[in-house]
Formats: structure tokens, sequence, C-alpha cells
């Protein structure tokens, strides 16, 4: 479903992702782990185009992701839904037109079918209740559980997730847990930030280990745990489980 070849993507002097190429299959469950400054947030946003690569390709479906070509390249990226770590909903519109708003200006639903839409996927996350509340009245949890509503409203063929439990507070993070697995129980392909080892091993698929921008280990994820190949993993795994 997604093929990267090749790409870099530097900030200045910093390399923050080179030379990486990596394919994920339909129905995978990919997580993105390594230590801070990896690589991992900015590979993830040069998959959904909100970072240009200075160099490489990447591919949805076979298909080449090119900014020149706007009309499709903006078609390609509405294949992706994209959580963000600090949620990023509008404060100042309810919950309801949150999850309404892209439906409407990108999708061109009339406001019936965006709110229809809206509340079969708040009612997935458990928030069809909250569907007038404003962000701010929300907890962590239940900020994150609209974006992904959200997200899901655009009907996207992948879930990009960049880091979403990082900001909430620990009795906040199973919840929002809880919804990425059943997205993967039902099928949907996801690649995940993630600083979450247990979901990592258990729900993922397929770890992606990533350090100074460069992938150091790609295998599945019992495999990963259990026998990392390369010394750097062995001693990332050793600092985040404590025994």
């Amino acid at each position: 479903m997604i093929k990267v070849e090749h790409v870099t993507k530097n900030f200045g002097s910093l390399h923050a992702v080179k030379d990486v190429s990596l394919e994920v299959n339909q129905g995978e469950i990919v997580s993105l782990i390594g230590p801070s400054g990896s690589g991992k947030s900015t590979l993830l946003r040069c998959i959904h185009g909100l970072e240009k690569p200075d160099s490489g390709k990447i591919y949805i479906n076979d298909e080449v992701m090119d900014p020149s070509d706007s009309k499709k390249y903006r078609e390609q990226r509405n294949r992706m839904g994209f959580v963000f770590q600090h949620f990023n909903l509008f404060p100042n519109m309810t919950v309801l037109e949150n999850c309404n708003l892209a439906q409407i200006q990108v999708g061109g639903k009339t406001k019936e079918e965006a709110e229809k839409t809206s509340m079969e996927y708040l009612k997935r996350v458990g928030l069809a209740d909250k569907r007038d509340s404003y962000p701010n009245n929300l907890s962590g949890g239940q900020k994150q559980r609209v974006a992904i509503a959200r997200a899901l409203c655009m009907n996207p063929e992948l879930m990009l997730f960049d880091e979403p439990t990082s900001a909430l507070d620990p009795e906040m993070i199973k919840e929002v847990l809880e919804v990425m697995k059943d997205l993967g129980n039902q099928g949907m392909t996801m690649i995940v930030v993630t600083h979450e080892m247990g979901f990592a091993r258990k729900v993922g698929n397929r770890v992606i280990f990533l350090d100074h921008g460069e992938i150091v280990e790609d295998s599945p994820s019992e495999e990963f745990f259990s026998h990392p190949q390369s010394e750097r993993a062995k001693d990332f795994l050793s600092k985040v489980f404590y025994e």
C-alpha cells in the first residue's frame, strides 16, 4: 500500500531522514520506534505530505505521489488519515463540527451527510454523547479519540499516528490504544510512531527501529522484542524496559 524509496529529509544541517526505503502492505500495523530525534515523526510526515522529502519517492498503491500534480496529490493525501500528538482540534467548534468540517469542505458532502458519518464514528470511539461539547471540556484521551474519529470520517485506506498517546496522562492512554487496537482488528492499515512498547509488541505486526534518521532493524514485532539483532536495538530495549 505504501512504498518509500530512498527518502531523505534535511532541516539545515540536521539530517532527519537518511536514504530510507520501506514498504507497508495492506492490513499491516507497523510501529516506528526509536529514541527521540531518530526521524520517526519526520518520516511519517513525509509519507503523508506534511513534509516534502529533499530526495526520494513515495508511492501509494503503486502510484507515485508527485506534488506537482496538485489534484492527484491532494486525492492521494486524502486517502490517508493523520492523527497528531496534540490532537489539533479546532477549539471554537463542537466535537460534531470538528468531525464535519473536512467532509464538507474537502469531501463535498452536505451537512446532513457529514453528520451521519460523524455520528457513526463518534459512536465507534465511544463519544457520541459528546457531540455538542467543545474540546476544552474534554479530557486528553477524549480529545484524541475525537481526532481519530475525525480522521476516520474521511474513509481513509491508511491511518498514520504520530505519537498519539505521548501528550496524555497515563490513565488516559489505554482508552486511546483500545480504539487503535479495534481499528487494527477490523483490518485498518496503520503506521504508528509510538513509545508504547506494549502496543508495538502485542498489537503491531512489525517494528521498524530507527536511529539517527536510518532504519536499523525491520522485523516482525515479537521477533524484534525477543531477539533484536543490532547492538543499538538491544541497548534501546534495555533502557525502555525497567527490570
